[in-house]
C-alpha cells in the first residue's frame, strides 16, 4: 500500500535550500489528480497517477490536500458548463475548495510556512483544480485551517463562504438591524450567507425545502418558509434590504425585487455570462452578456430604484480570514453529509448528479 502511494508521487530532490526549522519543503513533479479530458458524465473523470505539477509562481502556495469538496460548479463544468471558455483547455481538473498542508511555498509567499494546515478555494475559471494530491492556489486564496474543524469540514466552507461573503460584505455591504432575504438558504452558499448574516447582527428570512427548516431556524433565521408548500408572497412580508437569490429563476426574481424597498440589492447566482457565452462564443456571448446585465441595471433601478447584481466567488484575503474566524468561533459551518475517498470520484459525481445526496459531498485524499 505503501509502495503504491509513493510511486503515485513523483518527487525532485530536496536541496539543502529547501529545508526548514521543524519542517521540509516537498518539491513534486507530478502526482495523482483527476481529469476531465472532455465534457459529459461522470464516467469521463479519469484519476490518473502522474499528472505534472507545474513549479511554483512567487505569490503561490503548494498544498498537499487531503479534502476536497464538490460544489454545484464542479458537475456543471463537467458537463460542459462554461465551454466556450475551458474547451480549448482540455483537459482540466476539476475542484475549487481544498483543506490540507502547505507543502510548498513561492518566492514573495510571506504568510504562510510550511507544514502549516490551511484551507482556501481557488476562482472559478482555475484550469488546475484541486481533485489532486497537490493543489496550487495563490497565497490570498488560502489561509491557516480553523483548528476546531477537521480537513474533511474545513474543506466545505471556502468557495461558498466566500461566495456569500462577496454578495453580503462586498456588494450589499450589510450593517446590523438590516433585513435579508435569502432565496433558497438550504444550499451551501445559502446557509453560509444566513450565518454570517445572524453573525452581522442582521434579520434573516430564508426560504427552503422542508428538510431543511429547523436546521436554518437554529443557525438564526427569524423565518424559514418552506417554498414547497406554502405561498411565499403571501407569508414573507417586504422592505427587505437585500435579497440573495440562490435559485435565480425568472418567478424567485419577480418575487425577490418586489420584496425590496427602494435602495435595497438583489443579488443572483444565476449570472448569465457563461450561458450566453456557450451559445454565442466568447467573442459575442461576453458582450451580450454585458448588455443584459447592464439593461437590468437600467430597467430595476427605474422601475424598483434598488441595485441588480450577478454574484461571482473571487478571492478575498480579507473575508477568508473573517470567514476562518466565525468558523472557530462556532459561527459558521458547512455540514456535510457524505465523504468518497477520491478513488470513487465517479461514484460521488454521480451521485450528486442523481441527487442521491443533496447535502455537501467531500472527496477525501490519503
Amino acid at each position: 500500500m505503501v509502495v503504491s502511494k509513493l510511486q503515485s508521487l513523483k518527487l525532485r530532490p530536496i536541496s539543502e535550500s529547501s529545508m526548514k526549522v521543524g519542517s521540509i519543503r516537498c518539491y513534486v513533479s507530478s502526482c495523482r489528480a483527476v481529469l476531465l479530458p472532455r465534457f459529459g458524465g461522470p464516467e469521463v473523470l479519469e484519476l490518473r497517477p502522474d499528472v505534472p505539477v507545474p513549479d511554483l509562481k512567487p505569490n503561490e502556495v503548494l498544498v498537499r490536500a487531503r479534502a476536497v469538496s464538490i460544489n454545484p460548479l464542479d458537475t456543471r463544468m463537467r458537463s460542459g458548463y462554461g465551454r466556450s471558455i475551458f474547451e480549448p483547455l482540455l483537459p482540466l481538473i476539476l475542484g475549487r475548495d481544498v483543506s490540507g498542508e502547505v507543502a510548498d511555498v513561492g518566492a514573495s509567499v510571506k504568510s504562510l510556512t510550511v507544514g502549516q494546515e490551511v484551507f482556501g478555494a481557488l476562482h472559478p475559471t482555475a484550469v488546475r483544480g484541486t481533485y489532486a494530491d497537490y493543489a496550487i492556489l495563490s497565497e490570498d486564496e488560502i489561509s491557516p485551517k480553523p483548528a476546531s474543524v477537521t480537513h474533511v469540514e474545513a474543506s466545505a466552507i471556502p468557495f461558498a463562504a466566500l461566495t456569500a461573503w462577496r454578495a453580503l460584505k462586498s456588494t450589499a455591504r450589510i450593517t446590523e438591524g438590516q433585513r435579508l432575504l435569502v432565496i433558497g438558504g438550504g444550499g451551501a452558499v445559502g446557509f453560509s450567507a444566513i450565518q454570517i448574516a445572524v453573525a452581522a447582527g442582521c434579520h434573516v428570512t430564508t426560504t427552503c425545502g422542508n428538510q431543511t427548516i429547523n436546521r436554518l431556524m437554529a443557525a438564526g433565521a427569524e423565518q424559514a418558509v418552506d417554498y414547497t408548500s406554502e405561498d411565499i408572497e403571501s407569508i414573507i412580508k417586504g422592505n427587505f434590504d437585500a435579497v440573495l437569490d440562490t435559485i435565480g429563476v425568472p418567478e424567485t426574481e419577480r418575487i425577490g425585487i418586489n420584496l425590496l424597498h427602494r435602495g435595497g440589492h438583489y443579488m443572483t447566482l444565476q449570472g448569465e455570462a457563461a450561458a450566453l457565452s456557450d451559445r454565442y462564443g466568447l467573442p459575442i456571448g461576453l458582450p451580450v452578456a454585458t448588455a443584459v446585465l447592464l439593461k437590468k441595471r437600467i430597467q430595476y433601478k427605474y422601475s424598483h430604484g434598488i441595485d441588480y447584481s450577478w454574484i461571482y466567488m473571487r478571492a478575498d484575503s480579507e473575508g477568508l480570514h473573517e470567514i476562518r474566524r466565525l468558523t472557530e468561533a462556532g459561527k459558521l459551518n458547512v455540514p456535510v453529509e457524505k465523504t468518497f475517498p477520491i478513488t470513487q470520484v465517479r461514484e460521488a459525481h454521480e451521485a450528486k448528479d442523481k441527487k442521491l445526496i443533496l447535502g455537501k459531498v467531500v472527496l477525501e485524499l490519503d
